[in-house]
Order: C-alpha cells, then structure tokens, then sequence
C-alpha cells in the first residue's frame, strides 16, 4: 500500500488540471463526474491507507525525494501516515466526496461550473498535502495553498464587490497569521536544526530543559492557527467567506480549511503540552471565541451567518479541548463537527435552491411540508449540534467539557453556558425556516421544491453520520476508553504522560452529562415557544431593536471597529506616503534626473553649431583648462 499513497493527493490535483484545462471543452456532466470520482479514488486509497495504520500500529513513512540541502540541514518532500493524519484523510477525502456530488447538482446552472470544480480538485490537494507532510515546510506549502483556495472560492463570484471584498480580506487575515506560523518555524529550525516532526518531538523535553523558547515556538505557532482557524482576534473573514457558492461554505468549514490551525496544534501537541503558558493562552482564546460567536448567532438573520458564526463558536470549543490537554476530545469534536456542519451547510443551500436564491430567514417559514428530506435531515443535524444526546455532538462536546471541568470550574460553566447558547441559536434557525407560515414572496412559494438526488443524497448520508458518529465516543463518557482515544493514544502519548491522569468520578461524570444535556433541551423549548408558540420573526433592519439584541445583531460592531482602528489609519498612512514620499520624494527625484538631464542636453546641443574655428577655439581652451589644473595640482 506504501508505494500508492502519493495518488492520494495526486488524484485530486489530476482533478484540477484536467477540469481546469477542459473547463471550456468537456459538457458538465463529464466534468463533475471527473472531479468527484477522483476524489472518491483518493478516498478509497485513504480507507485502505487507515486500515493499514490500524491493523499494524505502526505510521507510514513515505519519502518521495531529498527537496532542499544545505550543509547539514536537510528538507524533505516526505509523507506521514499515522493515527492522527489516516483520520484526516478519511475526513477531507470522504466529506470533500460529499460535497463535490452535491456540487454537481447545485452549481449546474452555473457558467463557471468547470472552473469552480477545478477549484474545488485543487482545494482538497493542498489540504491532503497540509496533513500528510511529515514536516512543517510540507504543512506550510498545503497552509498556503488552502489559503490561495479559499482566496479564489469565496471570490468565485467576484464581479460582485463585496464578494470580491471578502476573498481579499479573507486572503489579508490569513497572511497575518501565517506569518506568525512561519516565524514559528524559522525558530524551530534554530532551535531543533530541523523541520521534520521526527527530529523536533523526540528532542523537546530536553530541549526545554536546556533553555530552548518553547513558549515563544508555540506561542507562534498558535497566531498561525487563530488566523486559520478564525478565532478572536482573526475571526471575522470567516463569517464573510460566506460570499462564496455554498458548497465553498460547507468544504472551507467542516472538511478542510477551518481545521488546518486544530490539526497543527493536535500535531505538535508535545511542544504545546511542554509551554502551559500557551495552553492556557489557547483555552482562554478558544473559550472567549466560543461565547462571543454564539452571542452573535443568536440574533443573526442569514441562515448562512449563523451557520458560520456557529463554526466559528465549535473551533472555540475545539481550542478550548487543546488548550486544557484534552487533544482526543478536541479531534473527536472536529469529526463530529465535519458530519453535522458539512450536512448543516449542505443542507443551507438546499433551502437556498428552493428559494430561488433567497437566505433571509424572516422571508422563509413553513417549509418543512415542501422540503422534506432537507427539513429532517438538517434537524439531525440541528440536534447533533445542540449537543443533544444521543446524536453525535452531544459525544465529543461533553468530552471537552468535563475536561474543561477538570481544568477549570470557570471554564466549564462559560463553556456549558455557550452550550445552551448553540442550542437556541440553532432551533432557531429551525423555527424561522421550517416552521409556521411561508413569509416569502409568491413567486417564491410557487419555485419551492425538493433539491435533485445529487443534493440529498449527500444531505442523507451526511445526517446518518450526524446521528451515529458519536457511539465512538460512548465507553469513554462512561468512565473507559473509547475507540477513538485508544486509536490516536501512539500520537498524544507523550503528552498524556506529561499531563498526567484526571478522571472525574462516574457520578460527576453523569451529572456534568445531565447539566448539558438539560441546558441544551431547555434552550430548545425557549427557542419553541418564542418562535413557533409565539410566532415571534425578527424585525426589519429598517425597525429598532433592544440595545443588547442590536450590538449581536451588528456583530458588535467589531468590523466597524477593525475599519477605524485599523484599515483607516493605515490607509491614511499609505496615502501619505504615496503623495508625499512616492510622488513627491522618490518620483520626484527620479523625474528631476530626467528633466534635468534634458534640460542640459538641450544647452550642450548649442554647442554642435558645425564650424570648424569654433571647434579649434574649444580644443584649445581644453588644452589651457588641463595645463592650469596640472601647475595647481603641482
């Protein structure tokens, strides 16, 4: 099998320059059956690569070729295959699958249909290649080659402003936490003389030991993932990402992009654990992300921006899970998150498809009569992330928490809190949608309509994944080791031994169990009887809202914020500097050569009048100007 896994990312990337050059040439039905079959080749490979991984125990090394030498320093285009990336591969390569089927349905009508496939083929290469790397320059090109994507994704439509707008400002807020990942990795290569996980791992705890700048690498390294991975303060290009085709949506948020910063850190989860400076930096950060994207969900309008500030709000509770060390309850959350998210998102843009493009909420309602499946499946999804048991957010959410609970009192009460938050939120979302009366137009109840089986299909096997995903981690939340855990324990190993164990008792753990299982049903019954029982529809944009109600409603003003503090001073700077030191400086220097050189050419032109005498007197005058400088100089 060893010899194969390269097709892995490979295929895909066959995908994008295939498409990409018969974009123009090959019909739609050619080009989405090549885009998602070798997608679903790659994923076959990752199934067979996964079942090696846990038949052996041993990862899979692969080392394509030597890249960059210098001295004794040594880069390589090398593949890993362990417990943590055999999993990832199943995700991106399985959901990403998913995804390009439904594409094929709700991009048909699309002019740039071979072009966004192309796109998509190529997303989930650089993603493939960010996780299979078995060092961090090969993370770093999929790091960037994932931001290039979304760059060119959420701006698909870019003869529209705003989307263009996002795409750029999602590209800018990438940049300023990629560099702090790339300084990371310069201070690696000082400190380990190395990139590869192989070298750096094995020597970290007598690295520390000897004074190396733990805290700094991964301090670092975190500014890499909060860029990434859309927390506080980089969150908000995320919630703007939804400019793109709503498959974009679904692929940046469950299976790909988003999860790059919680891979990263899972990766290098020894260096972390050894800098409980930055653990608690993480926690903090992750927590604060969580609870201030919920409160912004909670009165949002687009059915898309909740579900994005919604992702935004479980990579807060992920990093909360790395940041209190429990690095398989945080990756058990991003599996499960993949399922639901993915099927949530999926099924947004069927609701999107039946209503002729329409995402404002206050015009939808009633729909579940004519948008079956979507309505169930989305509910699965809904109850999956409400953590709701037994469905599985309900798993992996409560995993986190009685691991926050052990950390932190404090922690687990703003965590179980935000819990009650996504609740509500959510069957919100669900009450707005599919319950009471339509509220759109006619022509727009005339339109509804299921979406075709290349949409559903993925929304039905995405739902059942919702329901059952989380019976992976049921021995655990009973007091034992869940398959799970027991698979990626080669990967965190290290760290759990420098942790340590905190096992709660079987009755703490049932009566944390029960506190968010309540909080989540009583959040749904608020939501019920204010939406359905009350008929209550948010106000107009145009109508005033309470004082509370507007500052979520308006994201808390924080893009307005970043516009004043930020982008505004900065373009004054720019404009200064382009009248001032551009225009007048450095043009005008470089321009003042050049019109003083013609100006005097001008003048020494006179000089050539043609006569012979005149020529002589020069000559001669040249020769008394040589013969004083040498008397002076003698």
């Amino acid at each position: 099998m060893d010899k194969f896994i390269w097709l892995i990312p490979v295929l895909p990337l066959a995908g994008f320059i295939i498409n990409g050059l018969g974009r123009n040439t090959f019909s739609k039905g050619v080009i989405g059956f090549i885009g998602s079959l070798l997608v679903l080749a790659s994923f076959g490979l990752s199934i067979a690569t996964f079942f090696q991984v846990k038949s052996t125990g041993v990862p899979v090394n692969v080392n394509l070729f030597d890249w960059i030498s210098v001295g004794n320093f040594n880069i390589q285009m090398a593949f890993l295959i362990d417990q943590l990336s055999s999993i990832m591969l199943l995700i991106i390569t399985g959901v990403g699958f998913l995804i390009h089927l439904y594409s094929a349905g709700y991009m048909h009508d699309d002019a740039g249909f071979g072009k966004f496939f192309a796109y998509l083929n190529l997303f989930v290469f650089f993603m493939l290649l960010l996780v299979m790397g078995s060092n961090y320059v090969v993370m770093f090109i999929g790091w960037e080659g994932v931001g290039l994507c979304s760059y060119l994704l959420i701006g698909f439509w870019y003869t529209n402003p705003s989307y263009a707008d996002a795409a750029k400002k999602a590209f800018i807020m990438n940049r300023i936490g990629d560099l702090g990942f790339l300084l990371g990795i310069f201070l690696l290569m000082n400190t380990f003389g190395s990139v590869a996980y192989a070298d750096i791992f094995p020597k970290a705890v007598s690295a520390v030991s000897s004074g190396a700048p733990i805290v700094l690498i991964t301090l670092l390294l975190f500014v890499g993932a909060v860029g990434k991975s859309a927390q506080l303060p980089l969150f908000t290009w995320l919630p703007d990402a939804m400019a793109g085709p709503t498959p974009v949506s679904a692929l940046i948020h469950a299976a790909t992009m988003v999860t790059a910063g919680i891979y990263m850190i899972a990766r290098s989860n020894i260096l972390f654990t050894l800098a409980p400076t930055t653990m608690d930096v993480i926690a903090i950060v992750g927590l604060a992300t969580a609870a201030f994207a919920a409160l912004i969900a909670l009165s949002q309008t687009d059915i898309k921006k909740v579900l994005a500030y919604s992702t935004v709000s479980q990579l807060g509770y992920m990093f909360l899970g790395l940041g209190v060390g429990a690095y398989t309850g945080a990756f058990f959350h991003v599996l499960t998150h993949a399922f639901f998210k993915a099927l949530l998102f999926l099924g947004a843009g069927s609701v999107i498809h039946a209503m002729s493009g329409e995402q404002d909420m206050r015009k939808m309602g009633g729909l579940k009569g004519n948008i079956k499946v979507t309505f169930i499946t989305m509910l699965i999804g809904t109850i999956a992330i409400a953590g709701i048991p037994p469905f599985s957010g309900f798993f992996s959410k409560d995993e986190i928490l009685a691991a926050a609970f052990t950390h932190s009192t404090v922690f687990y009460v703003i965590g179980v809190i935000t819990a009650g938050l996504t609740s509500f939120y959510m069957f919100r979302m669900m009450y707005l949608t599919f319950w009471g009366k339509f509220r759109g137009t006619h022509e727009q109840e005339h339109h509804l309509h299921e979406s075709p089986a290349s949409m559903t299909i993925p929304l039905i096997i995405l739902a059942i994944l919702s329901a059952i995903g989380g019976f992976i981690g049921v021995p655990s939340v009973m007091g034992g080791h869940h398959e799970l855990g027991a698979y990626l324990a080669p990967v965190f190993e290290g760290s759990a031994k420098l942790l340590g164990e905190h096992e709660l008792s079987h009755n703490t753990e049932w009566i944390l169990m029960g506190t968010s299982a309540l909080i989540a049903l009583l959040a749904l019954g608020y939501a019920y009887s204010r939406y359905v029982k009350g008929g209550h529809v948010p106000v107009s944009d145009q109508e005033e809202r309470p004082a509370l109600a507007n500052l979520s409603y308006h994201k808390f003003y924080i893009d307005e914020l970043y516009d004043k503090v930020i982008r505004k001073p900065l373009d004054a700077l720019s404009g200064f500097l382009y009248r001032v030191i551009e225009q007048l400086g450095i043009d005008g220097f470089v321009n003042g050569l050049g019109k003083g050189t013609i100006e005097t050419s001008k003048g020494l032109r006179l000089l050539q009048t043609g006569n012979v005498g005149f020529y002589i007197f020069m000559m001669v005058v040249g020769i008394i100007a040589i013969l004083v400088y040498s008397l002076i100089k003698i």
